[in-house]
């Protein structure tokens, strides 16, 4: 037995036993691949899928069973290669983040810029999503960090460190009613006009929703995307009031928009930088997270990681004051 055969393995159940995507995902031959899963089953003494023909058609219980046990081997693999990196002062390899959309497009870029300048060996890997998207995607070890946002506490069975606390804003075009008020906004007056926001906004349990409900209020909520520059095109093109995180405002859209506070109305949200507990966690990860969160440097990442205590006593600060990532934190 071989990491190589527990690896594609791993790889063909996790391309839903489509072996040539697999072998694709692993740079292997069909064959190849093919001959190292029937070696490891012939080692095994047992089948690790069912088939029906040629094709695989399940995995079986054991097969299950040697999955979960694959997983946390090569996990310990890679941890091992991640140490022996770091006692190396190894500045190569690849760094994979999930997130969504606001973050990638309006906090990210010149983050990801500066610490390829310091790591120029180190390629990196933006993989977009929902929040359930690259959560999985982090709890299936696909990526070494994950970035996303919440009201409320982290979500249950995730590492994560609390980075920056954000309101949302309201944004019309400036001939808008409510561009004129002269007073500060309430949510009757946002409710009185269609809604253009996230597409997160459709779950019962997010806070613009309960903030309406707790009120009384039943908005229309007119248009959803996961892409703020999307939301703020079709409130441009007149479909209702845009209802999106401070962040993802662009000193550009003060030309043609009214951008108006939306704090104490919803819920607060904070983003969290979320991590794998039992990986080894690169030095060059350590830079990014510095980073995005100055006040996450190496000692707070590495003690939080061990002491769920500090984890929990991190406060984050507020976007727009002291929260704007910036590209010139060292570890």
């Amino acid at each position: 037995m071989t990491l190589n055969q527990l690896r594609f393995f791993v790889a063909i159940a996790d391309s839903g036993l489509n072996i040539t995507l697999a072998a694709e995902r692993v740079h292997a031959t069909q064959p190849g691949l093919s001959k190292q899963l029937k070696q490891l089953e012939d080692e095994l003494g047992f089948a690790l899928f069912t088939r029906k023909g040629k094709s695989l058609n399940s995995i079986t219980q054991t097969g299950e069973d040697v999955l979960t046990r694959a997983r946390v081997i090569l996990e310990e693999a890679r941890n091992i290669r991640a140490l022996a990196a770091n006692l190396r002062n190894e500045a190569e390899g690849a760094l994979r983040i999930a997130t969504v959309h606001t973050q990638a497009r309006f906090v990210l870029p010149h983050i990801i810029a500066e610490l390829r300048r310091r790591y120029p060996g180190v390629s990196m890997h933006l993989d977009p999503g929902s929040q359930d998207e690259i959560l999985e995607r982090l709890r299936a070890g696909s990526v070494d960090v994950a970035v996303f946002s919440s009201s409320g506490s982290t979500p249950a069975g995730v590492f994560a460190l609390a980075a920056y606390r954000w309101d949302r804003v309201v944004v019309v075009p400036r001939a808008h009613a409510l561009a004129k008020l002269d007073r500060a906004l309430t949510l009757v007056d946002i409710a009185a006009f269609p809604l253009v926001s996230y597409e997160s906004s459709l779950n019962p349990d997010s806070s613009l929703p309960r903030a309406f409900s707790a009120a009384g209020l039943a908005p229309q909520l007119a248009f959803t995307a996961r892409d703020a520059d999307l939301i703020k095109t079709y409130v441009r093109a007149g479909l209702g009031v845009g209802i999106l995180a401070s962040m993802a405002i662009e000193p550009v859209d003060h030309a043609d928009l009214a951008v108006l506070s939306a704090a104490g109305l919803f819920e607060r949200c904070t983003t969290w930088i979320a991590l794998r507990r039992e990986s080894v966690v690169k030095r060059y990860l350590l830079e990014f997270i510095a980073l995005f969160a100055p006040h996450l440097g190496a000692t707070t990442v590495r003690d939080a990681l061990v002491d769920d205590a500090v984890a929990q006593s991190i406060v984050a600060p507020l976007w727009g004051e002291n929260a704007s990532p910036k590209a010139a934190a060292k570890v």
